[in-house]
């Protein structure tokens, strides 16, 4: 049996999270957002058949430029693919993020950590960089950056940015799926499609990511055959994938 105690609080956290997106409809440009595209977004949905709700995965491919929604419903036990967006500005080059001011986009196995609807690049969804594998690898006496987003505007220092119309979209569906009470949105950085191929052509270039890879490597060739996300954890500075 669940205490009481515990029944209101998980009520309590249930319906706080409810009420995300009335706070987040309070914002002026997430408003103008949800008048101009939730409409055909829900058509989308419906089509697509998760107009009952849905759980989000955001999966980025550095390489390729690319930004992949996938979408679970409610009833079902694997992702669908929704929507694909592309960056408009690169920085950097393949390989993860590794100290302030290298101009690096991260990449790994993260998570969204904050809506900002007021951000300087018009919408902007921030990722958890730097987890504990990103600080082990830039190690002591040298900063790791941060402030890492998906967002509008096409310019960036390690960031992953769409065009102002593109992140209306991501930035709505996530805060969607947020309201339906998905805790924890997953955020899959890649340097490219995670290819025995791929990693055959890029791993030689750069031999000191090839650790970093092929786990990200696991973690890719475990959804791709499932389309479902695999545990990843963290353990003496590098992911555990299972």
């Amino acid at each position: 049996l669940i205490p009481f105690s515990l029944v209101i609080l998980m009520s309590f956290s249930t319906s706080a999270q409810k009420g995300f997106k009335q706070q987040q409809l309070k914002f002026e440009r997430v408003k103008a957002a949800y008048d101009l595209k939730w409409s055909s977004l829900e058509k989308d949905l419906k089509q697509a058949g998760f107009d009952k709700g849905y759980q989000l995965y955001i999966a980025a491919y550095k390489g390729e430029g690319k930004v992949e929604l996938w979408l679970k419903g409610k009833n079902q036990s694997t992702f669908s693919l929704f929507k694909t967006y592309s960056f408009c500005a690169h920085s950097g080059m393949l390989g993860p993020k590794i100290m302030e001011g290298d101009l690096q986009t991260p990449e790994g196995y993260y998570y969204i950590n904050v809506f900002n609807p007021m951000s300087n690049f018009h919408l902007s969804l921030g990722v958890d960089y730097p987890n504990g594998v990103d600080k082990a690898r830039t190690g002591k006496g040298r900063k790791t950056g941060g402030d890492i987003y998906i967002h509008g505007d096409c310019v960036t220092v390690g960031c992953i940015p769409l065009t102002d119309d593109k992140i209306k979209e991501v930035y709505l569906l996530a805060m969607e799926a947020k309201n339906q009470g998905q805790v924890q949105i997953p955020v899959n950085i890649f340097p490219f499609r995670m290819t025995k191929a791929n990693l055959e052509k890029y791993g030689p270039k750069y031999p000191q990511n090839l650790t970093l890879w092929k786990t990200l490597q696991t973690g890719y060739l475990y959804f791709e055959q499932h389309k479902s996300l695999p545990k990843v954890t963290q353990v003496g500075g590098n992911y555990v994938v299972k």
